[in-house]
Parts: C-alpha cells; structure tokens; sequence
C-alpha cells in the first residue's frame, strides 16, 4: 500500500471519529523530546557502575530496553540478577538525575501549542497518560505550561497494568467519562501505542525517536514528525467536515 493511500485510510479512521469527545497524550516523547535526557542519564550512571563491562550503553540500546517501558520492566531488563530493591534504587536515582537535566533542556515539540490550542477551543476532554513515575510526568507537564490543561493524569504504575496494556488509557476515558469510538489519543513509542489500539482508539504516532517502522507495526493509524505536520491537520479538517456533516443531519 503506498504512502498515500496509508494517509487516506489514516485521514478516514480518524475521521470516524466524529464526534471527537476527548483527546490522551501520553508525556515523555509526545509532549516533549525527554529521551536525550533519558539516555544521557542512564548511560552515566550505568557506567559509574561499570555495567556491560564500562562499555557505553548505545542509543539504539536505549531504545529497545529503556524507551516507553515502566520502571519495574526497565529495572528486570537492564538488572535480571539483581534484588527489586537495589534495582529499583537504582532507577529511582536515575530518576533524580534525569529531573535534574529536564529542569533546564525541557522543550515541548513543535506545533504542541497549536494543538493544545485547537483541542482547548473545541472543549474537549484531556488527559495525560504515561509510564513515567509520577514526580517525573508533573515536572515535565508543569515545565510546559501544561498542568491546567490536562483534566486528569494516569500513571502506568499506579494502575493494575502499565503501558503496553491498556488499563491506563481505558483508566483515562473512565475519568473523562469519554468512549474510545470518539476518543484519540497521541503516543510516541511502540508500547504505547499498543496500548492505546487494545483500548479501543485510533493512535497518532509521533515519531521523535522511535523507529518508524516499529510505530506502523504496533498500530499507529497516522504516523506524524511533529505537531506541524500537514498530515495531521488534514486528517482534523475531515474529522471537522464530518462533525459538520453530523450535525446537519440532526437539523
């Protein structure tokens, strides 16, 4: 299938939509580019640890072990042979460190406002969903200027089951009081994507770092570079055509 006809059937499921009640954005990755944060932080330290033999952990490591995975799972990869407590100990110091970095390189992605712009004059439903630990998710919302804009904020830890499953965004619609038929959400990593398809919703992938084609393959409907990219808007200004359409037909 070409790239076209991708972006049409992306545009139509989007679309389908209509009436669009609420939108989810997961944090690290989507709001903003963290994982450079991320990465710098955790092969720092591992190698203060002499993990893998002092040899530097590469960034395509990051992404396969690191990037959109909850702490406990990070924790079991990096760590199998170690105690829950040291690894986490571990984790949460990185954590730290990475809080540290944010507070100072912290920017959102482009056309972010634009959006949030667009989603706050229709009057819809947000929230903000991720695996991140929660002083890490209100630090980066807070740093974007962000914490009135989102009704309500799910952490992957605090549910039964973290990212990629769907109990948190399924958490999330059950705080909006919103379905997943007219509900989308916006999510950069393969795990969270697959999250959000298991709930129900057509899934905006946001390709800051993650390989395109591990996006397409978890089942990202519309692949975006950035919130300025012409695709989106296109596939808002059909989901708006056939919100019109909607409401004529209840005249």
């Amino acid at each position: 299938m070409s790239d076209l006809t991708n972006s049409h059937a992306a545009e139509s499921s989007i679309s389908r939509l209509a009436p669009l009640e609420a939108i989810l954005f997961d944090v690290d990755g989507t709001l903003c580019d963290s994982d450079p944060m991320h990465y710098y932080a955790f092969r720092e330290m591992l190698l203060e640890i002499g993990y893998n033999n002092s040899v530097p952990i590469t960034e395509e490591d990051f992404i396969e072990k690191v990037a959109g995975k909850n702490s406990e799972d990070i924790a079991n990869t990096l760590f199998p042979d170690w105690d829950r407590e040291k690894a986490m100990k571990f984790i949460d110091d990185k954590e730290a460190r990475f809080r540290k970095l944010a507070s100072k390189q912290l920017e959102a992605i482009d056309g972010l406002y634009k959006l949030r712009k667009w989603t706050e004059d229709r009057g819809l439903k947000r929230a903000a969903v991720t695996n991140a630990p929660r002083p890490n998710a209100e630090l980066m919302i807070s740093i974007l200027g962000l914490s009135d804009f989102f009704q309500h904020m799910v952490i992957g830890s605090e549910c039964e089951r973290a990212k990629p499953f769907p109990d948190p965004y399924l958490k999330a619609l059950n705080l909006l009081n919103a379905s997943p038929e007219h509900s989308l959400v916006f999510d950069d990593s393969a795990s969270g994507i697959k999250a959000g398809v298991a709930a129900g919703m057509p899934v905006v992938g946001v390709m800051t770092r993650n390989p395109e084609k591990s996006l397409k393959d978890a089942g990202a409907s519309l692949l975006i570079k950035d919130y300025n990219d012409p695709k989106l808007w296109k596939a808002l200004e059909d989901l708006e055509k056939a919100e019109a359409t909607l409401k004529k037909a209840d005249v």
